[in-house]
């Protein structure tokens, strides 16, 4: 009986073991926590429709955040208080001749424009969009200096579109076909700025509607900004209305042509504010049912601007730099970029969650603009 007992265990055993074995891999298969006390996320991949269950896959690993760098301080010198240049652009051609009336100050020839961006590429700038500049969302590597790119009144030789063999592109004889083709070689650059644009007249005049212009803008990550409905000069604007009615326009056209989208900074035509008193019609207002407000007010301006952390940040007058035209000028891109400091200016430590700035640049820092983000001095 004894031995008769033994035998039936020592069958029974294996299959008790293959039984537990099967139990816990089933354990294994169990949905991934999320984090230690959090709620399983169920995994229903493999389960097809009528049956009542299905195959389990292995749960993906999430992954882990890569670590920023940590960065020799003293080497890069970072200093996220600095100045960022805000660069302004007009007139885009293939060549040009001065004339008594237009010595070119505002033109920029392609092949000046192609040389710039290596310059700037080779002096260690990038591309940053004015959305980030406004939220201190500023990313560009450790090292680099962000700088910004606007571009007023829509003209053709800064952005139009050309037909090929029945697709519509961007003409390479235009700033934006430049920095597409400059993008293809250094990605690390940036493929930013903005257009301030007038509705109202000819906008990147050249192949296709204006819808379709615009649409190959934003589908590009550019951004659109208001200059008014037809470039109408404020300073002779003594009409509240008026000012409204330009700017509502403006918007309401654009959000017409692409749904939902809203203009939120605006360049001031000419360079020239409103008259006393009607200021805040600029920047707010609304016009038959149409709303606008801007975050931010572009000046012609003739120097750089502040860091968004700065204590002498404001938006609503947001100094920028001219391009270097044809005819240089005093304070233009090509002056500062001869005048203006390293130390002086926006230098990234490379990492997102943090504000990093010389010892002697702690006090220009407003601490109420760091938001979310770490000070570090060093």
């Amino acid at each position: 009986m004894a031995s008769f007992f033994k035998s039936r265990v020592a069958r029974i055993l294996p299959l008790i073991a293959l039984s537990l074995s099967l139990l816990f891999a089933g354990c294994n298969t169990s949905p991934k926590l999320n984090g230690d006390l959090k709620s399983p996320v169920p995994n229903t991949a493999g389960q097809d429709a009528g049956q009542e269950g299905g195959s389990l896959a292995t749960p993906t690993p999430t992954p882990t955040p890569e670590p920023t760098p940590t960065i020799d301080l003293q080497s890069v010198k970072p200093n996220e208080a600095g100045k960022i240049m805000v660069v302004m652009f007009h007139n885009f051609v293939e060549s040009f001749t001065p004339k008594s009336y237009d010595k070119g100050e505002y033109t920029t020839t392609f092949s000046e424009f192609e040389k710039l961006l290596q310059d700037l590429y080779d002096r260690g700038y990038r591309l940053i969009s004015m959305s980030d500049y406004l939220n201190n969302n500023i990313s560009v590597p450790a090292g680099c200096i962000p700088i910004i790119f606007t571009f007023d009144d829509g003209t053709s030789g800064q952005f139009n579109l050309v037909e090929e063999n029945g697709t519509l592109k961007v003409n390479k004889k235009s700033a934006v076909g430049i920095m597409e083709e400059f993008y293809e070689k250094h990605p690390d650059f940036g493929l930013k700025g903005t257009f301030y644009v007038n509705l109202g007249n000819s906008t990147f005049e050249g192949a296709g509607t204006l819808q379709q212009r615009l649409q190959y803008l934003v589908d590009k990550g550019f951004e659109i900004g208001n200059h008014t409905y037809t470039h109408i000069n404020l300073k002779d604007t003594t009409s509240a209305q008026k000012i409204q009615e330009e700017i509502a326009k403006n918007q309401r056209t654009i959000a017409e042509l692409i749904p939902g989208y809203k203009m939120t900074t605006f360049s001031l035509p000419y360079g020239l504010p409103s008259v006393e008193g009607l200021h805040s019609y600029v920047i707010k207002g609304s016009y038959e049912g149409v709303e606008y407000e801007h975050a931010a007010i572009m000046e012609v301006g003739w120097d750089p601007a502040h860091s968004p952390v700065s204590k002498d940040f404001n938006p609503l007058s947001t100094h920028r730099v001219r391009a270097s035209g044809i005819n240089p000028v005093d304070c233009d891109l090509a002056w500062w970029l001869k005048n203006l400091s390293r130390e002086e200016q926006y230098i990234s430590d490379g990492d997102p969650n943090t504000v990093t700035v010389p010892k002697k640049n702690e006090d220009k820092v407003d601490k109420d603009k760091l938001k979310d983000k770490k000070l570090v001095i060093y």
